[in-house]
């Protein structure tokens, strides 16, 4: 009697160390490995390091033995991904895109192309774990606290999430370099990507620039004195402080300035000093509807919420709406809080979802009411 076939797994190769290693693991236990490299963005400047990331996957690929398959969604990612940047960002929000990438991209398009090259699973090199829970398919924080990519998966379409693997959700980055190194591959001392995915690390206002048109205007203090001109609302976001270009203000404290608050009406930037941050201090959130990775709650719960990827979890208690959407009280004052942003829900490790954040209630405002 014949054995059956090894099962096989389609890896998102991305040209880099974590994608090569979760391969690695992958075929070393048995699986059938084959990689798949996209390519989102369809600009080839100085900044896209997509044709040397290629070079590298196909590097990977040869050094482990494996098929690489080669696949397009530049246009997709245009429309569904760089298209909602755009929108956020006139809209005076500031957005995450690599939570929409993951989404509809890596998630959803890609999780379906492979499953057309034969693929039973999807594997990525996120640091995140995917475990069978009693309510279905769970997404748990990585081993490793300062790589956990959790913050950016919480939209994943659950179906999704059941036919996925993490394979370095239980290994931390040295880890991961050495296992490259010891196997002999040559990204083990590649750095870390960085920037918007795909996109890449580039000098992000000026590249913004290309698409939105600058509308520049006042950037005033609280009450109402004029330190200088903004480019256009939409290249700052909250808590800024570098490129605001304000020097010395007489009256004023020998402090840097930050970004406080975007007055559309007026097209007006409103800035603070070091002293007066404490006015940037939110006391809860309100969020679009929750898409949820779990049983979805009801009513009133705590939990642990993060607001940015790289911040710790916040104690909150979270109050949900007849509608799905969430009003997210915290224990503890947080530091601008951003509209456009993400509230990401966590429980004893376990990512719950979360949602885009709408609204943000100062600590200087009336007394909050979660019900109001």
């Amino acid at each position: 009697m014949s054995a059956a076939p090894p099962v096989r797994v389609i890896v998102g190769l991305s040209g880099g160390v974590d994608s090569a290693v979760a391969a690695l693991l992958l075929r070393e236990a048995g699986f059938e490995v084959q990689g798949l490299f996209m390519n989102n963005w369809d600009e080839d400047d100085a900044y896209c390091t997509g044709a040397q990331d290629y070079q590298d996957a196909r590097a990977v690929a040869s050094e482990l033995g494996i098929v690489l398959h080669r696949v397009n969604f530049a246009q997709q990612y245009r429309q569904q991904v760089f298209q909602y940047l755009l929108d956020e960002y006139r809209a005076g929000r500031t957005p995450n895109p690599d939570v929409l990438c993951n989404r509809h991209i890596k998630f959803g398009l890609c999780l379906r192309y492979a499953a057309r090259l034969g693929g039973t699973l999807f594997a990525t090199g996120h640091y995140a774990r995917r475990l069978d829970a009693a309510d279905g398919p769970a997404l748990y924080q990585a081993r490793d606290a300062a790589k956990d990519q959790t913050y950016f998966l919480h939209a994943v379409q659950r179906p999704s999430l059941a036919r996925v693997l993490f394979p370095l959700g239980e290994l931390s980055k040295r880890e991961v370099r050495e296992r490259a190194r010891r196997a002999g591959l040559a990204v083990h001392d590649k750095p870390d990507s960085a920037g918007i995915c795909f996109i890449g690390e580039r000098p992000f206002a000026q590249f913004l620039s290309r698409f939105i048109e600058a509308e520049p205007g006042p950037i005033e203090t609280s009450d109402g004195r004029v330190l200088g001109q903004h480019r256009g609302l939409p290249f700052y976001t909250l808590g800024q402080r570098a490129g605001l270009a304000i020097g010395g203000a007489s009256g004023r404290a020998e402090e840097p300035w930050y970004v406080a608050h975007k007055d559309r009406a007026r097209n007006a930037l409103i800035v603070l000093q070091r002293h007066e941050q404490h006015r940037l201090d939110a006391r809860a959130v309100s969020t679009a509807s929750l898409h949820w990775l779990s049983a979805p709650r009801t009513g009133r719960f705590c939990a642990h919420v993060k607001l940015r990827h790289r911040q710790p979890e916040q104690a909150a208690c979270v109050h949900l709406r007849d509608d799905g959407s969430a009003d997210i009280e915290f224990e503890q004052a947080q530091r601008a809080a951003t509209p456009g942003q993400f509230a990401v829900i966590y429980e004893q490790g376990r990512c719950l979802g979360g949602g885009a954040i709408e609204r943000v209630r100062l600590v200087s405002e009336a007394r909050y009411n979660p019900a109001a």
